[in-house]
């Protein structure tokens, strides 16, 4: 999957843009090293926010991407209004702490980011010498930092959910996450010119977005709300499906589409990741994407032209057609735009006991064959399990037959769970509320599939306990919905990434919402 028009970080910043939002820096307490800390604020929809970053010098044999570091670069809280003297005192002393540190409702977002030390000494020694930096590092690298935790939603302290889920520009799905991420970006723009001693051109300042580290604490999200994934992918579906009927585009709207795919094209040209199996299925679809564009034009004179390309695409290869999918929304924001509100979760209606078990049995046996024709006692179907690590709180995958901890599985095994109900179904009749007296075991796995009834789209369809389990495809998925491009796989359970990247800056908010899958120089 690629980001779209309909990716959180895009969806907030067109927000921003019709608040006409501002940022202040009101504090900026930084030596020439760069050491000391900063406060940015922003008001929009009736509300003030502040990040309160950082800067700490950090020993080599310390800066780690992993979960288990004790110390950063750079370590942020978003704040809820502007922090006065004794909440930045406090800010600054707990936030290098991270998880150690002590937070209250105000602080919404926790976040810690390293240095790319490479390109952030160049950027500063550049600006020291009156010069720019090479565009070919900016290019290659694309961030001057990369988070390595964006926490919000009540962990290690911080304001739970409910404090910010009904606010304007932050009732969307990681809203407060996308906020503190761009506002980090800018700050690191301001920290390279403020140790270089020059200013960055604009367009170099666009490219440099922020980059991301991200591993297997992302990947359960999708599967414990289910709602939420449904409601992101009927979003991106129905988008699909309404551009998909366009009867035919002007010549205006053709051109876009072709410019759009050039873009895409040099766009391709510029990732390249380390990795050799993901660096190969970018070199084939360079190739196939070549092979579309053409004879592009013509495919775009014909009826119903988007749905002739997303065809096509369809028999090209599968990352082909998410690429097409994802260019295909970019010109018609006044059609898909606002289906960004359906986004949102509301709450689950609860385990509805009324029903017949021959209904349930059915219904099982008709949407989710796909988890009865699963092996479950072949050990390669069982080959993982998931599990919470005591030490950070953090999701893991173990190996059932060499690690222990299998007796503290988390209760990601929903495939298992179907087929174990169904089997217990077998015999039975009569109400799900006698049914599950008798099998209490169940009601999760009964819940799910009467959520899945009105929720077409809450499942992951596969198996994620199997050996064949890639924890890193369901990271893109959500990552993609964030926003996120360059992915650069580091093993199939943690990637890094870029977001932001081509963005607008501070004071280019209102401005076009033209930076999808950016490109140096656009």
């Amino acid at each position: 999957m690629f980001p779209t028009r309909l990716s959180f970080m895009r969806t907030l910043l067109r927000y921003l843009g019709t608040e006409s939002a501002s940022v202040m820096r009101p504090v900026w307490e930084m030596d020439n090293d760069g050491y000391g800390h900063a406060v940015y604020s922003i008001s929009f929809g009736g509300y003030t926010y502040s990040l309160v970053a950082v800067s700490n010098a950090l020993s080599p044999d310390q800066r780690t991407d992993r979960v288990i570091a004790e110390a950063w670069d750079t370590t942020y809280v978003l704040y809820d209004g502007v922090p006065d003297s004794n909440e930045i005192a406090r800010l600054t002393e707990n936030a290098p702490l991270q998880e150690a540190g002590r937070f209250t409702e105000r602080d919404l977002v926790l976040s810690r980011a390293n240095k790319s030390v490479r390109l952030f000494a160049h950027v500063a020694e550049a600006l020291r010498r009156g010069a720019q930096p090479d565009l070919q590092m900016v290019r290659d690298i694309g961030y001057l930092m990369r988070t390595t935790a964006v926490y919000g939603n009540g962990k290690f302290g911080i304001a739970d959910r409910e404090v910010i889920r009904e606010r304007p520009g932050l009732d969307g799905p990681f809203m407060a996450e996308m906020l503190t991420v761009w506002l980090i970006r800018g700050f690191t723009h301001d920290l390279v010119e403020h140790v270089g001693g020059g200013q960055l051109d604009p367009a170099v300042k666009r490219h440099l977005g922020i980059g991301n580290s991200t591993g297997l604490g992302m990947a359960p999200f999708l599967v414990s709300h289910p709602d939420l994934l449904n409601n992101w992918m009927m979003a991106r579906e129905t988008a699909l499906a309404r551009v998909r009927a366009v009867r035919g585009l002007t010549s205006e709207q053709i051109d876009r589409i072709v410019a759009l795919t050039d873009r895409a094209a040099q766009h391709l040209g510029e990732w390249t990741v380390p990795d050799v199996e993901h660096q190969q299925r970018i070199a084939r679809l360079r190739l196939d994407w070549a092979d579309l564009t053409a004879n592009l034009k013509d495919l775009l004179d014909q009826p119903k032209p988007i749905d002739q390309l997303v065809r096509v695409c369809a028999t090209i290869s599968r990352d082909c057609e998410e690429l097409a999918a994802a260019l295909v929304l970019e010109p018609f924001g006044d059609l898909v735009d606002q289906l960004a509100l359906g986004m949102i979760s509301a709450q689950l209606p609860p385990l509805d006991p009324r029903g017949g078990v021959c209904d349930l049995r059915m219904l099982i046996e008709a949407r989710w064959d796909w988890a009865l024709e699963i092996n479950f006692d072949d050990p390669w179907e069982t080959a993982q399990f998931w599990y919470v690590s005591e030490e950070k709180l953090e999701p893991r995958l173990g190996r059932r037959a060499e690690e222990p901890g299998a007796d503290q599985e988390s209760p990601l095994d929903i495939a298992r769970q179907i087929q174990a109900l169904h089997r217990d179904m077998a015999d039975a009749d009569g109400t799900l509320a006698s049914f599950l007296r008798a099998y209490p075991q169940h009601r999760s796995a009964v819940h799910r599939v009467q959520i899945n009834l009105a929720h077409p789209y809450s499942e992951i369809c596969d198996n994620l306990i199997g050996e064949g389990c890639k924890p890193i495809d369901m990271l893109r998925c959500k990552l993609s919905f964030f926003g996120a491009s360059k992915f650069d796989p580091k093993s199939d359970r943690w990637i890094r990434i870029t977001l932001a990247q081509g963005a607008p800056l501070f004071d280019e908010l209102g401005g076009a919402d033209d930076w999808w899958l950016p490109v140096f120089g656009a």
